[in-house]
């Protein structure tokens, strides 16, 4: 299935995008990310973004509004013509586990790891059986394995997650006399593409929470919660900080943008049902908290510009260090000063730049003063709207892609592919890993093999597939 918005310069580089989730109307952080990317490449290249066929597409996604192609790949034979037409490939993690060939590319590849998702995994299967457990973080820690094994250029969100990545390739091998020798900083390989935001600021449309929203007046003071309800978050907190609030003002709202996320292959974590139950259990569902299934990518700029507070609270998990919140770009670009936790990089930015509040793990009472003192703030939004500017300006689609484009600009294969063959007992992936998934993936592709797929597909979730 191919969405075609424009002619293609066939003269310019071909840029292939291979997402690891859904892209739409309805999208999560790796579809909102590889969409953006494809518009910032498209200024320079030919582009193609690609779902890859072990995705399950419900909707045709619409075309876009810059010069790029979309395409459907519904069996790996697409998959493979796109790669052959490529100058450069671009994908996540997720991608080289699931599609393995293009671990064995002659091309350069470059790895998006600004997900760093096994840490995640370790508190999501943290209930499950220990042979499951075990088996999941082996698929998770496979994937990180093989796509930093493979890749010619990676890319990371952060400092830390630049530093997280250095050790992990460390072990791998691929801090070598060949890397070093390229450049000392090892810039060549590894540089920080954090998640962006619209250079556009956002219009507002048409009204779709006060006033309109069932349970939400016209005057009321709205906090979102952008983005999507995970497990290693602390939706929990927010809802009964509300519960403190409810006793004291009448007129503040907390909204749940998405408690259904597009991707089906993503099974609905428990945290959904644990803060809706929360929510109904103190009574404040509908009246204080509102939940909404999911908003979609264009329709967000609405809500965002409606609230008056942007909310996003965590736990205190190894998770949380390494994490990049890309709903804080959101409250960002829509002027929205924010409530969050403290203990990962985006909650630094928020203490540096005094963009809003920032309070400790798990602590309600603090929620509610941090939501109760910025509102009594006079002229709220128009405070902070000076800062959170000037923070916005900084993560940019057009400005934090530049590493990216750079690099498709010049794309060169990494110095260190053929010595990283003959390392004994490395942990990158051996010719017959590869070959045995490749096999398996073609399999898949039989009748035989879609309904063998489709029985285990209802018992394991995709690596790297969240917000």
């Amino acid at each position: 299935m191919v969405t075609k918005a424009h002619s293609l310069d066939t003269s310019r580089k071909h840029v292939l995008l291979i997402t690891s989730d859904v892209i739409g109307d309805r999208m999560a952080g790796p579809g909102i990310r590889f969409w953006e990317f494809s518009r910032a490449l498209s200024r320079d290249f030919q582009v193609t973004l690609a779902v890859p066929p072990y995705l399950q597409v419900r909707e045709k996604p619409r075309a876009p509004d810059f010069p790029a192609r979309v395409r459907i790949c519904r069996r790996s034979a697409d998959l493979r013509r796109l790669v052959a037409e490529a100058d450069v490939i671009v994908t996540l993690g997720a991608v080289v586990l699931m599609c393995p060939e293009l671990a064995r590319l002659e091309k350069p590849l470059v790895v998006d790891s600004y997900d760093p998702f096994m840490l995640a995994g370790l508190h999501l299967y943290a209930g499950a059986s220990g042979e499951r457990r075990k088996a999941v973080h082996e698929r998770y820690r496979k994937a990180h394995l093989w796509a930093l094994a493979s890749a010619d250029f990676i890319l990371c969100a952060s400092e830390r997650q630049k530093d997280y990545w250095l050790g992990m390739l460390s072990a791998l091998g691929r801090v070598n006399p060949f890397t070093h020798d390229d450049d000392p900083l090892l810039e060549h390989l590894l540089q920080i593409v954090p998640f962006g935001l619209p250079a556009e600021a956002p219009r507002y449309r048409r009204p779709v929470l006060k006033g309109v929203y069932p349970g939400i007046e016209p005057d009321d003071k709205v906090v979102i919660w952008g983005g999507g309800i995970w497990d290693w978050l602390d939706a929990q907190t927010a809802v009964k900080a509300m519960a403190l609030i409810a006793k004291r003002r009448s007129d503040v709202k907390l909204f749940f943008m998405g408690t259904q996320r597009p991707n089906p292959m993503v099974a609905p974590m428990n945290a959904v049902e644990e803060v809706i139950a929360l929510s109904r259990r103190l009574e404040l569902t509908d009246r204080y908290v509102m939940f909404h299934d999911w908003v979609p990518y264009e329709d967000r700029q609405d809500y965002l510009l409606e609230a008056d507070i942007g909310i996003g609270l965590h736990r205190d998990l190894l998770e949380t260090r390494f994490a990049f919140r890309s709903r804080f770009l959101d409250y960002l670009w829509a002027g929205l000063p924010m409530v969050t936790t403290e203990g990962d990089v985006l909650s630094e930015l928020v203490v540096g730049s005094q963009l809003g509040k920032v309070i400790p793990p798990g602590d309600e009472q603090g929620a509610m003063e941090a939501i109760l003192g910025l509102l009594d703030t006079p002229n709220l939004k128009e405070s902070y709207r000076p800062r959170l500017a000037e923070a916005a300006a900084r993560y940019r689609w057009d400005v934090v892609t530049e590493p990216l484009v750079a690099f498709c600009r010049e794309p060169r294969l990494a110095p260190d592919k053929s010595y990283l063959r003959t390392l004994p007992g490395r942990l990158s992936p051996k010719p017959w890993e590869l070959g045995r998934r490749i096999a398996w993936n073609r399999f898949k592709e039989t009748w035989v093999g879609r309904l063998v797929s489709r029985v285990l597909s209802r018992s394991r979730r995709a690596p790297g597939a969240r917000a």
